[in-house]
C-alpha cells in the first residue's frame, strides 16, 4: 500500500464503523433470549497445546520487536520477516497496538518467553511515556510516530482506539501491581481521559472521535459492534464518567443467516471479539430484556461467519471446512473492512487467520482446526516470524507480505484467552470493571 493511500484505507474503514455503529442505523428485529449454544466439550490436546504457544509466542514477538524501547509505541504493521513495512509506514506507530502489546507482556512474563525484569521495564517505560505525551482531555491520536508520539496521518483523536491502549493500560496496572511506577502512570493515564467530552453534547452517546481542524467527528456509537470497551471504561471512570444509562443507549440490531440469529450490524468479526479480549463475559447476562449473553452472542457470530464462508465456497473453492475466515485486513487491494454475513462486496476468496484467531476463546473446536489446517497446508508461505500474514489466497498463491500489530494482538490475547483465562483475570481484577458491569446490568 501507498503512502498517501494508508491514510485513505483507514478512512474508508471509518465510513465502515460509522454505517454499522453510526449514525445509518440498521432495523432491530425481536431477539429472542441467547441462551449458550450446545458445544461439546473441548480439551485442548498437547499437540494444539504446542502450536498455540508457537503461535503465541511469535505473535508477541512482533510486539517485542517491534516498539521503540525508548517510548514503547508500537509499530502499526511490518513486513512478515520483521522488517520495516515502507518508509511511509516505518515510523507509524498504532495507539491500539499499544494496549494489545501491553496485554501481551504480561502474557510473556506468565510464559516466560522473556525474563520479568525486561518485560516490566518495557511496561514502565511505556505508562511512563504516555503519562507525559500530549493528549486532548486524555485521549490519543490513533497514528503517532514511533519515536516521539507525534500525530501522524492527520489521523483523528480515536475513542475506541484510546480505549483500547487503556484496556492494556489496566492490564497492566493489575499483573504489575508491584511496581509503583507502573501503577501510578496508569492510574494517570485512566483518571485522566475525559468521558463526559467525548460525549459532544449527547447525553450518554459517545462520538467517534475528534480532529483539531473540524471538531467532532460526526459518526457516533449508537449500536453494537467493538464498542463495550469504550462504553465500560467510560462509565466505571473514577473522575470523568458517563451515566450508566449510556449502556442502553446504542441500539442492538440483529443479524439472521441461515439458522442463526445474533445481535450484529453489517460488521467485520473483529467487532465480537475486540471487547472480549479483555472483558469477562462468560456466566454474565443484561438484566433487561431480551437478557443478551454477550459471549454466547460471539459464539454464534462465529459459527455464522464460518457458514457464510462455506457458502461462497462453490465461487471461491479455496473455502473449505477448515479454510475460512474474513476480517477486517490487507487485500490485494489495500485495507478493506470486509466480512459477512451480509457480503462485503470486495471479497475475492483471500483468507484472514486473524478471523478465526480472534474466536479462539469463543469456538475452538472450529477456530483451532483452521488455524491449524493453514499452517499445515500452506506453511511458511503464510507462517513466518510473526505467525500468520495478515491475509492469503489459499488458491491464486498471494500472500500479504505485511502483518498488523491488531491483527497479531487479538489472536495472542484470544489465544491465551482460551488457554488459561489470564487475560480476563488481570482486567476484571481492575475494580472500576465489575462495578462498571454491575451500573450497566450486565450480571452473573
Amino acid at each position: 500500500m501507498t503512502v498517501s493511500s494508508r491514510p485513505r484505507a483507514f478512512a474508508l474503514l471509518a465510513t465502515a464503523a460509522a454505517i454499522a455503529c453510526g449514525s445509518l442505523g440498521a432495523s432491530q428485529r425481536a431477539l429472542p433470549p441467547l441462551t449458550r449454544p450446545p458445544t461439546a466439550t473441548f480439551a485442548l490436546t498437547p499437540d494444539d497445546q504446542r502450536f498455540l504457544e508457537d503461535l503465541s509466542r511469535r505473535s508477541f514477538q512482533f510486539f517485542w520487536e517491534q516498539a521503540d524501547p525508548d517510548t514503547g509505541i508500537v509499530r502499526d504493521r511490518s513486513r512478515t520477516d520483521g522488517q520495516p513495512s515502507s518508509e511511509g509506514s516505518r515510523l507509524i506507530g498504532s495507539i491500539a497496538s499499544v494496549g494489545f502489546g501491553l496485554s501481551g507482556l504480561c502474557i510473556a512474563a506468565a510464559r516466560g518467553w522473556q525474563p520479568r525484569a525486561a518485560l516490566v521495564a518495557r511496561a514502565r517505560t511505556t505508562l511512563q511515556f504516555f503519562a507525559q505525551l500530549d493528549h486532548q482531555r486524555g485521549w490519543f491520536f490513533h497514528f503517532i510516530n514511533l519515536r516521539t508520539g507525534a500525530r501522524e496521518w492527520q489521523s483523528e483523536l480515536s475513542s475506541i482506539d484510546t480505549a483500547l491502549l487503556i484496556a492494556g493500560v489496566l492490564t497492566a496496572r493489575r499483573c504489575f501491581d508491584d511496581d509503583p511506577d507502573v501503577v501510578r502512570n496508569a492510574n494517570a493515564i485512566y483518571r485522566r481521559v475525559d468521558f463526559q467530552w467525548m460525549l459532544a453534547g449527547d447525553p450518554a452517546v459517545l462520538s467517534h472521535g475528534w480532529k483539531p481542524e473540524s471538531g467532532f467527528l460526526p459518526g457516533r456509537w449508537d449500536h453494537y459492534c467493538e464498542l463495550m470497551v469504550l462504553y465500560l471504561l467510560g462509565i466505571g471512570s473514577p473522575t470523568h464518567p458517563i451515566p450508566a444509562a449510556a449502556w442502553r443507549s446504542w441500539a442492538r440490531p440483529t443479524m439472521t443467516f441461515q439458522t442463526f440469529t445474533y445481535v450484529s450490524a453489517p460488521d467485520p468479526l473483529f467487532v465480537h471479539q475486540y471487547s472480549h479480549a479483555w472483558i469477562d463475559f462468560r456466566e454474565r447476562r443484561e438484566r433487561e430484556p431480551p437478557h443478551i449473553d454477550w459471549f454466547a452472542n460471539s459464539i454464534v457470530a462465529t459459527r455464522a461467519h464460518k457458514a457464510f464462508c462455506l457458502s461462497l465456497s462453490s465461487e471461491f473453492p479455496g473455502y473449505t471446512e477448515h479454510v475460512w475466515g474474513v476480517t477486517a485486513s490487507d487485500s490485494q487491494k489495500g485495507y478493506v473492512a470486509w466480512g459477512g454475513p451480509p457480503r462485503h462486496q470486495a471479497i475475492d476468496g483471500s483468507v484472514v487467520p486473524a478471523a478465526a484467531a480472534g474466536s479462539l476463546m469463543f469456538a475452538p473446536e472450529i477456530a483451532l482446526p483452521a488455524l491449524r489446517e493453514m499452517h499445515r497446508r500452506f506453511g511458511s508461505r503464510v507462517y513466518g516470524r510473526y505467525g500468520f500474514a495478515d491475509a492469503f489466497h489459499p488458491t491464486s498463491g498471494w500472500v500479504n507480505p505485511d502483518v498488523i500489530g491488531i491483527d497479531l494482538g487479538i489472536t495472542l490475547l484470544s489465544a491465551e484467552n482460551l488457554r488459561t483465562s489470564r487475560v480476563w483475570d488481570w482486567f476484571m481484577k481492575n475494580p472500576e470493571v465489575p462495578a462498571a458491569l454491575g451500573r450497566a446490568g450486565v450480571t452473573n
